[in-house]
């Protein structure tokens, strides 16, 4: 179901009374200080993020970036309230829109993670001339942004490869099929509606045979008429059942097959980009395993986005802790934390996060399909791929 119908429809149903029973709940939330009095009197402002996401990001948030915010801005604390994988996401965002409806406080003042979302809702502030970072960030990333949110991150899904089994990795569509079929039981994907990185080489051959027009139509918008574009490619991703590993086990999730992966059982497969970089440093991921971004089409990806909201009442700190996210030492900081695309160009950004995404292709994020339009998708495979 469209998002923006969704909370359009439960807005006037709920009423902003005990948005803040959902915040805080989460695993790990963190409190911070209300606005109270501080050095020499002076009021600090306590701005209240919500982020709905993993652990990781949690992480993030409470280990590196409001420490680090809170000691440049010492008018200005922070109170995170997480909501792990966003499972309140929905509900938060309706009672968002309750309280902006009518005027209240929506006991947020500023969105991580599904800033999209809230955009989508008309929910955000405009960030113009207060965010003057807004013109740094990369153009393909931003364009993708809904009203007045802000790409702050991003990543995208690449060909993670052992170099010792394959020493010239494919750098086209064309040629990673070619070597799929020459080199049978060594590539595996997850199914994919178990990981966005099994989700992504499913769209990435179905998009091969889009015409440029009919691919726009996908990404934007649901067409479900449209849905026989995909016939060549599903026969495509039949007949590579006898190639794939164990002719036609698709493993379980992301992380399946970067299990495959490590144990050599398989020497290719899609994989997350923050996944695989941060994965080597903790053992999921082979030491020596390389990744690199393909071409005609490439693999999907696309940015996470914060914003600010329209009915904040410190929406001034908001836009600061926006701007500073999108400094060079904040996006090599998330970079290193995370292993998250940086949102600004990489000359900006210090050697060793320019040499650690070189192969990557950060500045390349190609759009997925709507989300009605993949979810079709996820279950037209189920019937015309596996044993096919």
């Amino acid at each position: 179901m469209d998002r923006r119908k969704f909370i359009a429809l439960g807005a006037t149903a709920v009423t902003a009374a005990g948005l803040t029973a959902c915040q805080g709940n989460g695993p790990g939330a963190t409190t911070g200080n209300n606005d109270s009095g501080g050095n020499g009197g002076t009021a600090a402002k306590t701005l209240i993020v919500y982020c709905g996401a993993d652990t990781n990001i949690q992480d993030l948030w409470t280990k590196t970036l409001i420490p680090g915010f809170e000691q440049a801005n010492k008018d200005a604390k922070i109170n995170f309230q997480f909501d792990l994988h966003g499972q309140n996401s929905d509900q938060v965002l309706n009672k968002i829109a309750a309280a902006t409806q009518q005027g209240k406080d929506p006991g947020v003042d500023f969105v991580e993670s599904m800033g999209k979302q809230a955009g989508a809702a008309d929910l955000l502030a405009d960030p113009s001339g207060k965010v003057s970072n807004l013109s740094q960030i990369l153009p393909d990333l931003q364009k993708a942004a809904e009203k007045n949110s802000i790409a702050y991150r991003g990543s995208s899904v690449l060909l993670a490869y052992l170099p010792d089994k394959v020493p010239s990795p494919p750098r086209s569509l064309d040629e990673l099929l070619d070597w799929i079929k020459k080199n049978p039981g060594k590539f595996a994907y997850n199914s994919p509606d178990t990981g966005g990185s099994g989700d992504s080489f499913v769209q990435t051959v179905l998009g091969k045979y889009l015409s440029p027009d009919v691919l726009e139509k996908m990404n934007t918008g649901y067409h479900k008429d449209l849905e026989s574009h995909w016939d060549k490619g599903f026969q495509v991703l039949a007949d590579l059942n006898k190639s794939m590993y164990q002719k036609g086990v698709y493993p379980n999730g992301n992380n399946g097959t970067l299990e495959l992966l490590l144990q050599k059982q398989i020497w290719m497969c899609p994989a997350w980009s923050d996944q695989f970089i941060s994965g080597r440093d903790s053992g999921v991921v082979p030491k020596d395993a390389k990744a690199v971004q393909i071409t005609d089409p490439s693999f999907t990806g696309g940015g996470t986005y914060c914003g600010v909201l329209k009915a904040s009442k410190h929406q001034d700190v908001g836009f600061k802790l926006a701007n500073w996210l999108l400094e060079p030492a904040q996006q090599a900081a998330i970079a290193k934390a995370i292993a998250g695309y940086p949102a600004i160009p990489m000359d900006k950004l210090p050697e060793d996060v320019k040499s650690e995404f070189a192969d990557a292709d950060p500045g390349n994020l190609r759009p997925g399909f709507n989300s009605d339009m993949d979810a079709d998708m996820k279950s037209e495979w189920q019937q015309k791929v596996p044993g096919h």
